[in-house]
This record gives structure tokens, C-alpha cells and sequence, in this order.
């Protein structure tokens, strides 16, 4: 099996998984996989995650040019935004997840870090995340706002609208999402409630334990 083949189910596998435990309703969310061979892989405009074709898949180009499949995801620009300014990210997300979505609305969110360090491995998986202006889906203006963070995220929250997390690999980019996604949900079912989040200690901690890198600001809470 090639390594696309493989990739392609591996998509289909993963946007399945989301799908069925309610992470992305309707033919909400995108899923995107660079390419050994240059370009990259992303799901189709208006394609259930739950049920995506391996062949139908969208191929682009370097450039974002349909090589192949159905006409991609409107979200085009978004991914080609992380994907120039994050080198490392092999792999982006995005779903309109519950929980992630309420998040991006309330008042207190500070932009440079949506969430205060409340476990070990949110840290972990997602570093900080960047909280995003609204922006209608598909505005190439959000573009900007991405490469205005200068690859400093590897998840972002978009206001009004959800998660966008890219990874190394599609499966490292898809457990983040969901660690994102149960970390907002924390946060939501304890706010309030003055909860003990870790100590800048305890983040330094883990930062040098386990290489976890933080943007400047990434724990200033």
C-alpha cells in the first residue's frame, strides 16, 4: 500500500471516528495531510466526516490547485495559512466541536492563551492556544490572522466557529483536537468555581520534562 493510499484511509478512519462520537455535526469540519510527494490531501466542500470516500478526496497542488477528487473544503486558506507558517505541521483539524465552540464566544478569553494550564496533558498536546476574530467561514482574511500568529500555535480557536489544530501526523493533530476539545469543556463545567489550575512551577516543569513549547505568553494566566 502506498503512503497515500494509506493516508487517505487513514482520513477517512479518523473523520469517521470524529464524526460518530458527535465532534463535528453535518458536513461540518476538514481534515487536511501533506504529502511526501508535494501538495496535500483535504476532504471535500460540504462532505460528511462520517462519510468520506478514500478516492474522492480532494489532491491539491503546492499552490492549492485541485489536482484531483472533488472540489475541496472552502477552508482551503486557513490550512495553507498554518501549513506555510507552522513547518512542522504535516497534519490540521478542524471541527466545530461543542465545547470548543462555546469557549471561542465567552468575554474573558485572553487571545494569546484561550485556556488557563488545567492539565498536564493539554500542555502537553496543545501547547497554548490562540483565540482568532470572528471572520465568516472561508474569508480568505482569515488567512492573515493566521499567519499573523507566526507559527507560534499549534492550536487555535476561531471565534464563533471551532477549533483548528494542526500536528506532525494526522493522528497527533486529531488527539489534540479531542484533548483541545475536553479541556473547553473543563474549563466550562468549572467556571466559576475557582478551580486550582497547574502552577507556573508546575508548567515549567513540564516544558522542561517534556520539551513542551510555549509561545511567550503561553501560560500567563
Amino acid at each position: 500500500m502506498s503512503n497515500e493510499t494509506r493516508l487517505r484511509e487513514d482520513i477517512c478512519r479518523f473523520g469517521r471516528s470524529l464524526f460518530e462520537r458527535g465532534l463535528t455535526p453535518g458536513s461540518s469540519g476538514n481534515i487536511s495531510v501533506r504529502l511526501d510527494s508535494d501538495g496535500w490531501l483535504v476532504t471535500p466542500t460540504n462532505a460528511s466526516l462520517g462519510f468520506l470516500d478514500p478516492a474522492k478526496l480532494s489532491r491539491l497542488d503546492d499552490q492549492g490547485r485541485l489536482l484531483s477528487g472533488d472540489a475541496p473544503t472552502k477552508e482551503v486558506p486557513l490550512h495553507t495559512a498554518l501549513y506555510e507558517t507552522r513547518g512542522s505541521a504535516r497534519a490540521i483539524v478542524h471541527l466545530h466541536s461543542t465545547h470548543s465552540v462555546a469557549l471561542s464566544m465567552l468575554p474573558e478569553i485572553d487571545p494569546r492563551a484561550a485556556l488557563p494550564p488545567m492539565t498536564a496533558y493539554y500542555l502537553m498536546k496543545c501547547g497554548a492556544t490562540a483565540l482568532v476574530p470572528y471572520y465568516r467561514p472561508g474569508d480568505p482574511a482569515v488567512a492573515d490572522a493566521i499567519k499573523g500568529l507566526a507559527g507560534k500555535y499549534s492550536s487555535v480557536l476561531l471565534a464563533n466557529h471551532g477549533p483548528v489544530v494542526a500536528g506532525d501526523t494526522l493522528e497527533a493533530a486529531v488527539f489534540a483536537t479531542e484533548e483541545l476539545e475536553e479541556t473547553a469543556k473543563l474549563y466550562l463545567l468549572l467556571r466559576g468555581m475557582n478551580p486550582r489550575y497547574l502552577s507556573p512551577e508546575q508548567v515549567t516543569d513540564l516544558v522542561r520534562v517534556f520539551g513542551v513549547t510555549l509561545p511567550e505568553h503561553g501560560h500567563g494566566h
